[in-house]
């Protein structure tokens, strides 16, 4: 996390851009984001030229900016004045962007409708100034520089519904444990927290002990980044150019996503801009709409319907349904591979409700394929936008399903109340303030088939429950079918003693009254 004068540094910038007239947040992070990209070009160009001579005629090397586009450069216009600054960079910088990479990129996809949205000459050379400072050549720091802007969108009331909570996304990730060879896809994207949250999974499990680069900040806190350095050359060219694929039908959230992406250093993140719900999807990108993904990582919309001649037919055969968040399950199913493994976050509705639709949802993933476990999220989590109780289910393409793990998370290491205030890591009592890790610990042994007995006991947090006892309860899936509540025998004084008590504190009352009485005497 960054932390100190960096923190600091980036509250000024956000603040900037709100006195300069620019106070929606989603618009002031994609500002930022494409100062940001100016710069890491130039940051590129140079390792061009340096590439360029040392190589001299032994190889071609691509460059960024021509011959006459060298004042497009960020070292170059960031010495300019005020106005010819924002001139440079709106009439010529920002036509430039869209023209990096070959057609059809990410770079001029995500690029293609970019805008400078920044009307005065002052505020950009503020906004200029304090983003050449920020440290965006290390990779770790970008990256954790990156998820603080994001973190702001928690304050901007319906926007904040794009961003899924740091902490989650990592449990998730780990719940599923994706491989350095898998394929991993987010049908409704945002601002790409999942797929950034699998990418440092991916680096952080493969950097041996002598991989990790250890540093510190300005605070003497260390920081640690990880070279995944057991890697082999093709496992990392997978990893960059092939590994991840999100889609979404904003355009600026398929900005902010890229950017989030390549912040958090990958190369070629590949973005789409695609209503994945729609009869669009499978024409458009016929190759990634069915078995085509090892792993779905995703918090899709909950609420909303559709119009059944909006939605694709091979989302309705089964299920017939307009409602979001059933579609969205039937769309990872056929997305994934068989054998492929889900992650994805589900309004408590979905576990519980009594419709045809949800019903034949749940028998659908319990008797035709193997649902792995359903963690029970508490309802403040995704305050303060949304207060709804939700759960992380997970499961895996065919297969049948045999015993469904299950864990109950009360705490998530902050406030459940709208400030969301993060809590030290224990409580007096000294009980940890975060369930998280224990969920995924619990998960793991179980996975893993060790100690399963520990699993018998319902009243606990962590337990099984069998495919047919599930089946039983018309495929109710929600927890509190299932745990069970020991309830302790309140124990009270006998009914003399209470009294007895009573009376003595009516004579203490009356002998106050009379001093009382005495006093106003």
């Amino acid at each position: 996390m960054i932390t100190g004068k960096l923190r600091q540094d980036v509250d000024r910038l956000w603040e900037e851009f709100w006195t300069g007239g620019i106070t929606n947040p989603l618009t002031v992070i994609e500002q930022i984001s494409f100062l940001m990209f100016s710069r890491m070009l130039d940051i590129r160009e140079n390792i061009n030229e340096r590439k360029a001579k040392r190589l001299k005629g032994k190889s071609q090397v691509k460059m960024i900016f021509g011959p006459k586009e060298q004042e497009l450069r960020w070292n170059q216009f960031k010495l300019k004045p005020a106005a010819e600054m924002l001139d440079i960079v709106r009439n010529k910088v920002f036509p430039h962007f869209r023209t990096v990479g070959n057609s059809g990129s990410t770079f001029s996809e995500y690029m293609a409708d970019a805008q400078c949205l920044i009307q005065k000459p002052s505020l950009l050379v503020s906004a200029v100034g304090m983003v050449d400072k920020l440290p965006i050549e290390d990779s770790d720091s970008k990256g954790d520089l990156y998820e603080y802007l994001l973190g702001k969108l928690t304050t901007a009331g319906i926007n904040g519904q794009f961003r899924t909570p740091r902490h989650i996304i990592k449990m998730m990730v780990e719940l599923i444990a994706p491989k350095p060879t898998d394929i991993i896809g987010d049908p409704a994207c945002g601002t790409g927290g999942f797929l950034a949250g699998a990418l440092e999974y991916i680096y952080r499990t493969n950097t041996s002990k002598a991989g990790l680069i250890v540093h510190e900040d300005e605070d003497g806190n260390k920081n640690t980044t990880y070279s995944a350095d057991k890697l082999n050359p093709d496992e990392l060219r997978h990893v960059q150019s092939n590994m991840f694929y999100g889609f979404d039908f904003d355009a600026t959230m398929l900005r902010i996503a890229s950017m989030n992406l390549i912040l958090h250093g990958l190369e070629n993140p590949n973005i789409h801009y695609c209503d994945t719900l729609a009869n669009a999807m499978p024409e458009k990108f016929p190759k990634l709409a069915q078995n085509y993904f090892d792993v779905i990582l995703a918090n899709p919309p909950f609420k909303g319907s559709l119009d059944f001649g909006d939605v694709h037919s091979s989302l309705t055969g089964k299920v017939k349904t307009k409602k979001t968040e059933l579609l969205f399950l039937i769309l990872m199913l056929r997305m994934l591979k068989t054998g492929g493994r889900c992650a994805v976050i589900v309004p408590d509705g979905v576990l519980f409700g009594s419709s045809n639709a949800h019903r034949s949802l749940r028998q659908l993933l319990v008797d035709d394929n193997q649902l792995e476990a359903v963690i029970s999220l508490p309802a403040g989590v995704f305050k303060p936008y949304a207060g709804v109780s939700t759960a992380v289910l997970v499961f895996a393409k065919g297969g049948k399903t045999d015993k469904v793990f299950y864990y109950d998370v009360e705490r998530d290491g902050f406030s459940l109340d709208d400030k969301r205030t993060p809590l030290p890591e224990k409580d007096k009592d000294g009980r940890p303030n975060s369930d998280l890790p224990d969920a995924v610990e619990k998960w793991q042994v179980f996975a893993a088939g060790r100690n399963k007995k520990q699993f018998d006991d319902r009243t606990t947090r962590a337990f099984f429950v069998t495919r047919d006892e599930i089946a039983a309860q018309e495929y109710d899936l929600s927890i509190g079918r299932y745990k069970e509540h020991v309830y302790e025998e309140a124990k009270h004084d006998p009914p003399k003693v209470i009294l007895s008590r009573l009376k003595d504190l009516e004579k203490e009352i009356a002998s106050d009254i009379c001093k009382l009485e005495g006093i106003l005497k």
